[in-house]
């Protein structure tokens, strides 16, 4: 496909979606069918966390991204510091040293490659999407070009989900463009957290140190287990889990 049919292609993608989420999710799901990749989604990243999911082609693109909150490291919060794509064809290359942990829990997903390309508002990153793939193997050029104009059009939605609500009342009110975007916050995790918090009387930082350390030892994402806490699944109280170094609080 030559470059303006697939110009065009990822805009009737998103043109017409009733909201923008539906349009972050319909684009990731046109840079699966468009490009050489089984999987995407777009990061919504504040400093140096990812706030959460703002669209995906399926559920496995969707933990992968948590997988990134989890580990608090990976190839969306690198292009969003490095204001730069992050290009990793072969996650089991010996000689790739990023992310060693995150990397084997991708792997353990099946995925062997990962393309992370920054999304920007104003030349200002606010985001990334990132492009899985099941077997290794470099994008070509083509292919990256391509990608980088879905990163482009990846910031409209964005944009309108942020600048929509005109109407503090309306905001206020839980309605309209606002509560989606309060809807891409981990509400769940900081809820456990704070949980935690009162539970074992430590601070904010080292609560979230505990539940990401715990979800990491296993298997699970940090919202899975936020998910347990607040079901009152696990026992705050047993230090089989929660009990952590005082010295790992800043890692967080």
């Amino acid at each position: 496909m030559d470059r303006q049919r697939l110009r065009d292609a990822f805009g009737d993608a998103v043109s017409g979606a009733p909201t923008p989420l539906e349009a972050a999710d319909r684009l990731c799901v046109a840079c699966v069918e468009l490009l050489d990749v089984d999987g995407a989604s777009i990061s919504f990243i504040d400093g140096s966390t990812t706030r959460g999911t703002f669209g995906s082609s399926g559920e496995l693109s969707r933990t992968l991204d948590e997988l990134q909150f989890t580990y608090g490291e990976g190839p969306c919060l690198d292009a969003v510091a490095k204001r730069k794509p992050v290009l990793v064809p072969d996650l089991d290359d010996p000689g790739e040293r990023r992310w060693p942990a995150l990397a084997q829990a991708m792997l353990g997903h099946g995925i062997h490659a990962v393309f992370s390309l920054p999304v920007t508002i104003a030349s200002t990153p606010i985001g990334a999407l990132d492009l899985f793939r099941h077997s290794s193997g470099p994008l070509d050029g083509e292919a990256v070009t391509a990608g980088l104009w879905a990163a482009g059009l990846a910031a409209l939605p964005l944009l309108d989900l942020m600048t929509a609500d005109t109407d503090w009342r309306k905001a206020a009110d839980g309605r309209g463009s606002w509560e989606q975007l309060a809807s891409l916050e981990r509400v769940e995790v900081y809820q456990a957290t704070g949980m935690i918090i009162a539970a074992l009387q430590v601070t904010p930082a080292n609560a979230l140190v505990r539940l990401r350390a715990h979800a990491i030892s296993r298997g699970l994402t940090a919202s899975q287990v936020a998910y347990q806490i607040l079901d009152r699944g696990l026992v705050l109280e047993d230090d089989g889990w929660i009990n952590l170094p005082d010295d790992q609080e800043g890692a967080s």
